[in-house]
């Protein structure tokens, strides 16, 4: 059996039972996914409490045309860096294009542009990320730890965080309700 690579451009949505808390009813928007490992931005939950405001305080850059907007849980890993998923008509330092559905960026360049209303029409922000080593999401998408759906720029930007992971199943016709985390054996 072929193993499940090259997820760039989809979403991971979290399994019940994952048996991980920080990752229950996780949205992953998958940047980054080879034989050397795997990259994505959580698009699931924002963090209670901070804003963008926040983060641009800490870089002493004014507030300028940038709203309030919540900032998301990216992931477990570093979860003091920031990225930006956004629209793919604006470009700066660092910016990847994934999949030729939305655009990732990981420096202050991108905070800038959005605060001065010069930087990607629609955008969100996020601390952290989700990693995995060479296989070893491959692993755990064979384990039945995750689902993928078509990477939808809509789930992104149009529909609440705390909907998110829903909404990913329903675009893949499943009601999460009626999922177990646990299989039975005969």
């Amino acid at each position: 059996m072929e193993s499940p690579r090259f997820l760039v451009g989809q979403f991971l949505l979290a399994m019940p039972g994952i048996g991980d808390p920080r990752f229950e009813q996780a949205v992953i928007a998958m940047c980054g996914h080879d034989d050397d490992g795997a990259i994505g931005i959580g698009i699931g939950a924002t963090i209670d409490g901070l804003g963008l405001h926040d983060v641009l305080d800490q870089f002493d850059i004014a507030h300028g045309e940038a709203p309030n907007a919540p900032v998301h849980f990216g992931g477990p890993v570093e979860p003091r860096r920031g990225f930006v998923i956004h629209s793919t008509g604006w470009s700066g330092q660092d910016t990847i294009d994934v999949a030729a559905r939305w655009a990732l960026s990981g420096t202050i360049d991108v905070l800038r542009a959005i605060a001065q209303g010069k930087g990607p029409t629609r955008w969100i922000v996020a601390l952290g990320y989700a990693g995995w080593g060479a296989g070893q999401l491959d692993g755990e998408m064979l384990r039945h730890g995750w689902f993928n759906v078509a990477g939808d720029e809509a789930l992104i930007y149009d529909t609440p965080a705390a909907e998110r992971w829903a909404a990913g199943f329903a675009s893949a016709g499943i009601d999460p309700r009626l999922l177990v985390p646990e299989t039975g054996t005969a």
